[in-house]
């Protein structure tokens, strides 16, 4: 039956004309090219047509919640005791616990110690975040959630059941699971002292929120709970957003202090510093840094929180501005004397080579997450001449 609107005459037509071309195409003198061009073409729509899809499907239906239920069954066996060993921070009356949860998560506790009041950051596991509870004796009066993945809002349902009182602040642009109390950018969430601000960092999700703690008011630094916008070395993913989106997101996170404290929602240290060597290889800030993560991932300690002035130095993704990072991703100079992209440009292509950079990695990650990786890695080239090979033999 022909499409509503095109006679059957016309499909055929356009059917026709289209074999065609691909037939010219292909008896070409340079049909070898052609097909691999076809066959790149194709592959390339076909990777990104089937993460949108898995993608799709994780966030927006019940297969992303099973999916997450198994990855905390096979968590809670493989890391009775956590993926990492974490320390505590206290600064004069407030304690800013990591909880280490799923494969590679951080959840946190946010305590101010004199009133007893606990808020918590994407309890994705439940049992765990509750169990630091009562170790600490204090009561969950609120849920912070950066965004809407299962691993940072999984445990929101059966805390807030648990906690009668204990209301759940998002993005309503997100669709978090057992919202109840929305929030825009720049709203403040009181409990106790604590005094923590909500920014507004879409790229990641539509919705993705950053959540700041102010220091003033406990006299020490201030902390920033960074969910999947930002990590120590790295950032995430843009799944529903442009390279323009997420630039604006990391500026605002460029604009705090530098002795504001990161603490991301992943163990992603020493991989993204990895990365980071191979496109900034003479940059002594991040060799010191890697000597220090790899100290402490061989005994399984954390390494949260680093510092946003730590991260300047050697975050790729907070360095789009710098020559060194221009000079190196950037095209060579064009007639026109343009001799650069932009930063979101650049931002782009780091992402792009970062997803490249991450394959080795994938041994690590189970079901749909590996899948999710892997289909997601454009075949396109990258680069022009000489930098993109040696940058993809260092990969």
């Amino acid at each position: 039956m022909a499409w509503q609107g095109w006679p059957s005459s016309w499909l055929w037509v356009a059917s026709c004309g289209l074999l065609l071309l691909v037939l010219v195409l292909l008896a070409s003198p340079s049909s070898c090219r052609a097909r691999r061009t076809l066959r790149s073409l194709f592959m390339a729509r076909s990777k990104r047509l089937l993460f949108r899809i898995g993608y799709s499907l994780y966030t927006r239906t019940w297969l992303g919640y099973l999916f997450y239920r198994q990855q905390l069954r096979r968590a809670r066996n493989r890391y009775p005791k956590g993926h990492s060993r974490t320390q505590p921070r206290l600064f004069n009356g407030v304690k800013v616990l990591p909880i280490p949860v799923l494969s590679d998560n951080y959840s946190y506790l946010i305590i101010d110690t004199q009133a007893r009041l606990a808020v918590a950051v994407d309890p994705s596991d439940p049992q765990a975040v509750q169990a630091s509870i009562e170790k600490e004796g204090v009561n969950l009066v609120a849920i912070l959630c950066t965004h809407k993945h299962w691993d940072h809002s999984g445990g929101n349902r059966d805390l807030s059941r648990r906690h009668q009182d204990c209301r759940v602040y998002g993005s309503p642009q997100d669709g978090i699971p057992y919202l109840t109390h929305p929030l825009c950018d720049q709203d403040v969430v009181s409990v106790g002292r604590l005094q923590i601000q909500a920014l507004a960092t879409p790229g990641h999700t539509q919705g993705h929120l950053v959540y700041l703690l102010d220091g003033e008011p406990y006299e020490g630094p201030s902390c920033l709970f960074s969910g999947d916008l930002l990590f120590l070395s790295g950032c995430g993913r843009t799944f529903e957003g442009t390279a323009e989106t997420m630039l604006s997101s990391l500026d605002t996170v460029l604009g705090l202090g530098d002795d504001t404290l990161l603490w991301p929602g992943h163990e992603y240290a020493e991989e993204n510093l990895g990365f980071a060597g191979v496109v900034e290889p003479e940059n002594l800030a991040r060799e010191r840094k890697m000597q220090w993560v790899q100290r402490q991932r061989m005994e399984r300690r954390s390494t949260c929180p680093s510092t946003l002035g730590e991260e300047r130095s050697y975050n790729p993704f907070l360095r789009t501005h710098c020559l060194v990072l221009q000079e190196a991703l950037g095209p060579d100079p064009g007639p026109t004397g343009d001799n650069g992209y932009s930063r979101a440009q650049l931002l782009e292509k780091l992402r792009q080579l970062k997803d490249l950079h991450k394959k080795p990695f994938l041994r690590k990650r189970k079901g749909l997450e590996a899948w999710l990786w892997t289909i997601s890695a454009s075949v396109t080239p990258l680069l022009p001449g000489r930098r993109r090979i040696l940058v993809a033999k260092e990969t």
